[in-house]
């Protein structure tokens, strides 16, 4: 039973790290301060796509954890904080190709207060992105 307790607390310290790793990276990507555009700002834009992000990014460390907990629990870890990575870049990368391939730039409509249909756009890609690493995890 402590073990389990070790486990599941060594999980959820992996994966707020990695949620903080995607919130970074995020930031990044947008102008100014992202936690800014959404407390204080009250960007719908910028919480849409945070949601999404965080989202995604959860159903990848779960996938993780879920599908290599057999290997033990060091291996599991390892699976996790690699398949949580990689799920970081490719929902950065997906946000860099949308900013590519559409009008404008995506990341300046975060910054927008009023809704903008783009940040839904933006959203499923993130979402879309994390399926596909769940998947290639299963």
């Amino acid at each position: 039973m402590l073990a389990s307790l070790g486990y599941a607390t060594a999980y959820s310290v992996v994966g707020a790290l990695l949620l903080a790793v995607g919130f970074v990276v995020l930031d990044l990507l947008t102008p100014g301060k992202l936690a800014h555009h959404v407390w204080v700002g009250r960007s719908v834009n910028a919480a849409v796509v945070l949601a999404s992000g965080f989202l995604g990014l959860g159903l990848v460390v779960f996938a993780a954890i879920w599908t290599n907990a057999e290997a033990g629990f060091g291996a599991a870890l390892g699976w996790t904080v690699a398949f949580g990575l990689l799920g970081v870049v490719l929902q950065a990368l997906a946000g860099v190709a949308l900013e590519v391939l559409t009008p404008g730039r995506t990341r300046d409509l975060l910054v927008e207060r009023e809704l903008h249909p783009a940040s839904l756009v933006v959203a499923a890609a993130q979402l879309a992105v994390s399926l596909v690493v769940v998947a290639s995890i299963w």
